[in-house]
């Protein structure tokens, strides 16, 4: 299980900036949108260390809504910082608070630190307005309703993808969610280095 979770972390690290955007052009602004966050590392480890703090948080407080409250304040806080950028209001180190939110949350997912809801809810929606920014940031020529559209979208889907996988992994051990976690935090060091 450990050497699938480690070659999955691999393989996302190893992504082709490339591949990073669709163009709005050739693929529409909605799809442009939905790809931003899909191709670029930082973002996904985020978003799956969101869904396995809901995990590990729902399961050490017996708060259940964290399961859902924790990505909706992500997707709400990132949406209005798309809406901040396009208003041309500057956030300071939005990609450096991006790679922290990897180390953050993934960590808070790791050490499993329990603390009441509204606390792990601003702390994510802190994270979610420069991971927001950054989108709107680099909008280029999509039209921004689709677009944000597109990325609300993919990124919901992916902490989805990190709460269903922290309940299954929680089923089996109630340390895999927080190893999986510690494998974020290891993958956003290995992020940080290489940028």
């Amino acid at each position: 299980m450990k050497s699938r979770i480690a070659l999955s972390l691999a393989a996302l690290l190893t992504a082709s900036p490339a591949f990073a955007h669709l163009d709005p052009a050739g693929h529409g602004s909605f799809a442009a949108g939905v790809s931003h966050p899909v191709f670029g590392p930082d973002h996904i480890l985020a978003m799956v260390a969101v869904g396995l703090w809901a995990v590990v948080q729902a399961r050490r407080t017996g708060e259940t809504r964290a399961l859902w409250l924790l990505p909706t304040a992500f997707v709400g806080m990132m949406t209005l910082g798309f809406l901040l950028a396009m208003r041309g209001v500057e956030l300071p180190l939005v990609e450096p608070m991006i790679l922290a939110s990897v180390m953050v949350l993934g960590g808070m997912a790791a050490l499993a630190l329990r603390m009441p809801l509204a606390g792990a809810a601003a702390i994510t929606g802190i994270f979610a307005l420069f991971h927001g920014h950054a989108h709107g940031a680099e909008i280029g020529a999509a039209e921004a309703l689709p677009y944000l559209a597109g990325f609300a979208l993919s990124t919901a889907l992916l902490h989805a993808a990190g709460v269903a996988g922290g309940l299954t992994l929680a089923q089996r051990s109630a340390t895999l969610p927080r190893v999986l976690g510690a494998c974020v935090v290891l993958a956003g060091t290995a992020l940080g280095l290489a940028g």
